[in-house]
């Protein structure tokens, strides 16, 4: 029996569904009943449902300590922290519980060199159609009006253009003075799973070091080997000075990471940021071993074999479907946008074809599978997707 939501908040339009059991990519639900997972919770659980690796570190770590505080050192969060960095090239790292979080902590960044620079009115530039949390610092970061509605006014200190467009970031350095940072998605995610140029992410670089901009990439829905490699940023080869991780980092458990480079790395002081529960001993520890099964596992490869696999087998597939404007993606990272309002199609998947999708942008199908996905499952998605859009 579906549970009711009369004592919880109403903050989710919530599908009548509810699951008690998952492995790999497949989830049951309350009635035994099957469902392929093309969501991934959100690209969350990266390595799929109840790996049992992740599960017995999880027990493990449970019975010897979960927590004792930032007020002390813990072994787990600098393990963590040294392999995140010498995967992106970093320097430092502060864990944190979200998404959301670690882009806060990234502003605070924005912020503490803008004061360095001597800049009383600083702005970070931002992206129309980003997506970067639901606080008010990250709310006003984010391009996407529909989520600011109620929340006005808005937080200063952010200066919106168009996405993927050099000459706009250019027009804005002429025309603003006080400008200190750039915070950036390799992909737009929530924005209709549009891809950024390397061309573009490469210009940015350079002119962040032109005009002595930190430059700060939103890596939370695109790292952890989402797009076929660890981090976005490296399809374009440029060494930013500040990322962003969250979700794929604990495959379910709650974690965010802020990484740093160069001056950015040393901005934080005792005093200026902080989080009770970040970078427990449990979080970190889960955090290690996904790392552990995503290197041994060859994770981030096998997600760019399976992107690809994916995204040319719904452009044949939807070839002829004339709804279908754009199939666009990168690694597993793929969306299907339509000529129509398509919302509908969330419940329709699981009620008809017993496959979780999600749609962003209100038009735009966004599959996210789990990286651990094989071949039959990707053929799965395209097929149960290609009955859903036809019928």
């Amino acid at each position: 029996m579906q549970h009711t939501t009369t004592h919880l908040m109403q903050t989710y339009a919530r599908q009548p569904v509810s699951f008690v059991r998952g492995q790999g990519a497949l989830l049951w639900d309350t009635r035994g009943i099957e469902y392929l997972d093309a969501i991934a919770g959100v690209a969350v659980t990266n390595l799929g449902h109840a790996h049992p690796e992740i599960a017995t570190a999880i027990a493990e770590q449970a019975s010897l300590l979960l927590h004792t505080s930032n007020m002390f050192s813990i072994a787990w969060q600098e393990r963590l922290g040294e392999r995140l960095c010498a995967l992106a090239g970093m320097e430092r790292a502060f864990f944190c519980n979200s998404g959301a979080e670690a882009n806060e902590a990234a502003l605070k960044l924005a912020r503490l060199h803008a004061h360095r620079l001597g800049v009383a009115q600083p702005q970070v530039l931002v992206m129309e159609n980003s997506f970067h949390g639901r606080t008010f610092a990250t709310l006003a970061a984010t391009g996407n009006p529909a989520v600011h509605r109620g929340f006005e006014p808005l937080m200063p200190g952010f200066l919106r253009v168009p996405y993927d467009d050099i000459n706009a970031v250019r027009t804005a350095a002429a025309a603003t003075p006080g400008i200190v940072a750039v915070l950036v998605e390799p992909v737009q995610g929530e924005g209709g799973v549009r891809v950024a140029s390397c061309e573009y992410l490469q210009r940015l670089r350079e002119l962040c070091d032109e005009h002595g901009w930190l430059l700060m990439i939103d890596e939370v829905q695109t790292g952890m080997g989402r797009t076929g490699a660890w981090f976005g940023f490296q399809h374009a080869g440029v060494a930013p000075d500040v990322i962003t991780l969250a979700k794929g980092l604990g495959n379910g458990f709650p974690i965010g990471a802020c990484l740093a480079r160069g001056e950015a790395a040393k901005l934080f002081s005792p005093g200026h940021h902080g989080s009770t529960f970040g970078g427990s001993p449990l979080a970190c520890r889960i955090g290690c071993t996904v790392l552990d099964i995503m290197e041994r596992e060859h994770i981030s490869q096998h997600a760019a074999a399976m992107g690809e696999r994916l995204l040319s087998g719904l452009r044949d597939r939807l070839r002829h479907q004339p709804n279908v404007v754009a199939i666009r993606g990168h690694g597993l990272m793929v969306g299907i946008e339509t000529d129509a309002h398509c919302s509908e199609l969330v419940g329709l998947a699981l009620a008809k074809e017993r496959l979780l999708i999600s749609v962003t942008r209100g038009n735009t199908i966004r599959l996210l599978p789990p990286l651990i996905i094989n071949a039959a499952q990707v053929d799965d998605i395209i097929g149960r997707v290609g009955r859903l859009l036809w019928n």
